[in-house]
């Protein structure tokens, strides 16, 4: 689909000033923008003495999403302590995310959650847990609720490393119309609205994004469409929460690039081998949400599809035709979620019972993966269909033993049965697992302003159903073990959380992790790759501080160490993309009234260990964002510089063999890079009405 530039201004204009004029005269008519009330939520200040179940747990609310500068969608995340973002390729796929110790690829071992819908894909074309949060319009975001570890018994599959339920806003603080120019061709139109008529309420928001990025051989040609729909209302004695989304996305892509290849001048750093690649994606989701004082309830139905070539080893496998392959993922998913709780004092214990279950059925019509030249298919590898059920069963209790000790323990069972269909059909088949998880922890608060945690709990992550089902190698015919449906983790922590009510919010966790087996499937090559047993532990803590009412600071620190704990005469010790350090900090200035604000971050990225023997390491990286604008009545203007000090140290490093033309046949072991985007301004004009 083709957009202009007008089309990018005119099509939300008329829409916005469609809703205007449908406006109820009993509740909005009247009423000027600027007597609207504008409450604005920052997550960091909610006191959760008492309320949390671990150290680790936090929210994060609307105030401080809207304030951070954000390059891409998928760094909301971000507000995660200790997770970093980032991209390895073009902006319209979902991003690869590092936290506690883990290169999480592009989500393994991270659950993640919008209003109830897992984000996570099962047997993904890409990759395992495939996290694409482009769909997201950050303004829209109501609240971030991030549990780190698996202490958590109504979380299930991918949840190792921890997870984040994103909530969508329920009451926008005001509405509004924006248009962002910035460098490099980007363009973005934003549209949010609220109607309200006695208890009903209707929102919306819709976003355009242009860009063509600073690539010196591909014009990125990013074309987004996002849009939402949300409709909530009471029933009995709760709300009903009817959303609709969907969102379409097509771009070009420069992926890594070895090192080599910059030093020789055969490419720019900013150039690239393939200038073929790029994708398209779109997701088109319905979902229902029900929450009473008793009752939690939702379900969903999502429409995904994701077409995608890359190359990342240039003519290594194939010197004629080259390596270029395309990856494609067409499916439908549905689901639900009930929970109940109840109340009950057994000894004059107060406690807090909850029982509830889960299911989810993807049905994926295609997963493939085709060996392409020019983007047109020259070969298949694997063409498949996979119908993947599960379902959980799980229950928790908070017990409060004495005025200041609390006690939990939860538990759930899952199920997974997965159907591969192959065009070979050796590699056909059924696969079912169960697995049960163990959760629980104590808490203790001190008095009034400190709290001291210890949890402990088992998670796992599903593997591709179709490395439970292989028996063959696609591309060289040779037998393959099936790998496990089902991977064990476990993990515990010992934990605080100071908050002082005004000014302080503190907490540090020291937490550790044994994950069994790290055997998935490989998207990029047709078949699986086992990894060992592995262990991590470390430290994080996260520090907020509140000035006064306007101007905060904060900072976030973590360390890991993390190790294979099953020799291997032919491998390492060390564990492949582990980051020893991640560190991040801001200064955010946000009055209340009108007038100036601004944000100014920086996160850094230590040192990657890039093999097994840690005889390659990636370089630390680290980042400014600074964001500056000014508010007056309805009207605000702001702008924002990204990548501050023009930093062209890399976004991601991998080492592996590629192969260019004229080189050896089995190539040469080089590291392969993604630079950060290069310093760029955008200049946001928006009116809030």
């Amino acid at each position: 689909m083709k957009l202009t530039s007008t089309a990018i201004v005119a099509v939300p204009a008329l829409f916005v000033a469609a809703m205007a004029q449908a406006d109820d005269a009993g509740q909005t008519q009247g009423q000027s923008a600027a007597s609207i009330e504008r409450v604005t939520v920052f997550g960091r200040q909610l006191n959760l003495l008492g309320q949390s179940s671990s150290a680790s747990e936090g929210i994060v609310g609307a105030g401080e999403i809207d304030a951070r500068p954000l390059l891409r969608t998928g760094e909301v995340l971000e507000f995660v302590p200790g997770m970093l973002v980032t991209q390895h390729s073009g902006s319209g796929k979902a991003n690869q995310y590092f936290l506690r110790g883990f290169n999480l690829d592009h989500g393994t071992d991270f659950a993640t959650s919008v209003d109830g819908m897992p984000i996570n894909m099962r047997s993904h074309g890409h990759g395992q847990g495939y996290t694409d949060l482009n769909f997201l319009i950050p303004e829209m975001i109501g609240q971030i609720h991030y549990y780190k570890g698996a202490y958590y018994p109504e979380i299930g599959d991918f949840s190792g490393a921890g997870s984040a339920d994103i909530s969508l806003t329920d009451n926008l603080p005001y509405r509004q119309l924006a248009l962002t120019l910035g460098e490099y061709g980007y363009q973005r139109l934003l549209a949010t609205g609220q109607q309200q008529w006695q208890d009903n309420k209707f929102i919306f928001g819709g976003e355009l994004q242009r860009y063509n990025g600073p690539w010196q051989d591909v014009d990125e040609d990013v074309k987004k469409i996002n849009a939402m729909g949300r409709y909530l209302t009471h029933v009995g004695d709760g709300e009903l929460a009817l959303t609709a989304m969907a969102y379409s996305n097509d771009w070009n892509s420069a992926d890594q690039i070895p090192e080599r290849a910059v030093t020789s001048g055969l490419i720019d750093e900013y150039g690239s081998l393939d200038p073929d690649l790029g994708g398209d994606s779109s997701r088109y989701s319905l979902s229902a949400s029900y929450v009473d004082s008793d009752w939690q309830a939702s379900a969903y139905v999502i429409r995904s599809r994701l077409n995608l070539f890359s190359n990342f080893t240039y003519y290594l496998d194939n010197p004629v035709d080259g390596d270029e392959f395309q990856q494609v993922d067409n499916r439908e998913i549905w689901g639900g979620k009930l929970g109940r709780d109840w109340h009950v004092a057994p000894f004059g214990i107060t406690t807090d019972v909850t029982a509830g279950a889960d299911v989810r059925y993807d049905h994926i019509g295609k997963v493939a993966l085709y060996h392409t030249r020019d983007l047109q298919p020259i070969g298949t590898v694997r063409n498949d269909a996979v119908n993947e059920f599960s379902s959980g069963l799980f229950g928790k209790l908070d017990a409060q033993l004495t005025d200041s000790l609390k006690f939990r323990l939860g538990a759930r069972y899952d199920y997974y049965n997965a159907d591969v269909t192959s065009d070979m059909a050796q590699n056909s088949g059924n696969a079912h697992d169960g697995i049960w998880s163990l959760k629980g922890g104590l808490s203790y608060l001190v008095n009034d302003e400190l709290e001291l945690y210890a949890s402990a709990g088992q998670g796992f992550h599903s593997n591709d159903a179709r490395g439970a089902t292989i028996t063959i190698d696609p591309s060289s015919g040779e037998a393959l073990d099936k790998v496990d449906l089902l991977v064990r983790s476990t993990g515990a922590e010992l934990g605080f959380r100071y908050y002082d009510r005004e000014y302080i919010n503190f907490s540090t966790a020291l937490w550790y992790l044994d994950l069994d087996s790290e055997l998935l499937y490989v998207g990029d090559a047709g078949t699986t790759e086992p990894s060992r047993a592995s262990e991590r532990y470390g430290i994080e803590m996260s520090a907020y501080y509140w000035l006064n009412d306007s101007l905060s600071i904060d900072t976030e620190l973590a360390l890991t160490r993390a190790r294979f704990t099953e020799a291997e005469t032919l491998e390492g010790k060390y564990v492949d993309g582990t980051v020893p350090w991640v560190a991040s900090a801001g200064i955010n200035y946000q009055p209340e009234a009108e007038g100036i604000h601004a944000a100014l971050r920086v996160r850094y990225l230590g040192k990657r260990v890039l093999d097994s023997f840690k005889e390659h390491e990636a370089d630390a990286t680290t980042l400014v964002n600074l964001s500056l604008g000014y508010g007056y009545r309805d009207w605000d203007v702001k702008a924002e510089i990204l990548n501050l000090f023009d930093s062209n140290e890399h976004d991601i490093d991998y080492w592996y063999a590629s192969r260019l033309p004229g080189e050896a046949a089995d190539g040469v072991e080089d590291l392969h890079y993604h630079p950060v985007e290069p310093r760029m301004l955008r200049l946001s004009i928006s009116y809030r009405y």
